[in-house]
């Protein structure tokens, strides 16, 4: 599918009542299209500063395949393909988050690691770590960000100190389709949250008070999250005016994944199945979680592990030395 035809079909007039009276098979040949014709398009906007079309057109798009999909059965879609959720975060988002939390530039950061992302370790530690971040971390009912809803956000600030307490900490649970009422909210197994927890509430893509402080931190601050290409990507779909502020450089998330696998020795002598660098692991490994306890798996807990535990890399590494 080209551009032009991606445009077309995302601007096209849908007949839900159609398109679902054709059962399962008609709604899958229309989720594949929509998604193709996603793919597509943000390709082309993240390498077309002019692409023709505005984000607006990539949002409605994601929108009305989470509705299809809801209507298919989440459940029936799982492993039928991986391309809306990065694996991880390219070299250059990498550079572009140690040189912010450096207070550098990121193009002298990618000269010193000269293509290699394994020098990353050494860039972390060639200046001092200061400033100010926003941590971040959301829990989602399915890991495609065109399929599935945001239920949870926890985010708070802190100093980049070695004695830094985080602040200003905030968590907001966000709505979802009434049918998830009876079905149960998906992937509660994981993260604990129930219909309680989200019944009444505004979801995530309709409130626009809590978009906004976002998006306004976001650019104030780089912000932390584990696996960040998780936040990145969700955000990318969910989020209005994140992929416009990420393309012009205006948000710089920074991966605490990677600051863990390129700082902390351990993990490199442990098994890769054992998952050294999760964050539950990391934690236990400094000390700010204990072997007694797991990860919370909810937004503002998760955030405040994240930042104590990059705080103690960071100490146990002399990040914050002038």
């Amino acid at each position: 599918m080209n551009v032009a035809q991606a445009l077309e079909h995302a601007n096209a007039l849908v007949f839900p009542e159609i398109v679902y009276c054709g059962g399962f098979s008609s709604m899958d040949a229309e989720r594949q299209k929509n998604e193709e014709a996603l793919a597509t398009l943000r390709e082309e906007f993240a390498k077309n500063d002019n692409p023709g079309f505005g984000y607006d057109v990539i949002l409605d798009l994601a929108d009305r395949n989470r509705e299809l999909c809801d209507q298919m059965g989440i459940e029936r879609l799982n492993n039928t393909r991986d391309s809306s959720l990065a694996r991880g975060m390219s070299d250059q988002d990498l550079c572009a988050g140690v040189a912010a939390l450096q207070r550098r530039k990121a193009s002298t950061v990618m000269r010193e690691v000269g293509g290699d992302r394994n020098n990353l370790g050494v860039a972390y530690v060639t200046k001092p770590i200061r400033g100010t971040v926003l941590g971040i971390d959301i829990e989602t009912t399915d890991r495609y960000p065109d399929r599935g809803y945001i239920v949870n956000v926890g985010f708070e600030i802190m100093e980049l100190t070695a004695d830094a307490e985080p602040h200003d900490a905030e968590a907001h649970f966000c709505g979802i389709p009434d049918m998830y009422a009876e079905k149960g909210v998906p992937l509660e197994r994981i993260h604990h949250i129930g219909w309680a927890d989200v019944a009444g509430k505004t979801p995530f893509r309709q409130d626009k008070k809590l978009q906004a402080k976002l998006l306004r931190l976001m650019k104030k601050y780089p912000y932390m999250a584990h696996n960040a290409a998780f936040e990145d990507s969700w955000f990318t779909l969910h989020l209005e005016g994140y992929a416009e502020a990420r393309r012009a450089g205006k948000i710089v998330p920074v991966d605490t994944r990677d600051i863990c696998r390129q700082l902390d020795p351990e993990v490199k002598t442990l098994p890769r199945e054992s998952s050294p660098a999760s964050l539950e692991n990391w934690a236990r490994r400094r000390g700010t979680l204990a072997k007694t306890e797991a990860e919370v798996h909810q937004g503002l807990d998760d955030t405040e592990l994240m930042l104590r535990t990059v705080q103690a890399e960071f100490v146990a590494r002399h990040c914050f030395k002038e």
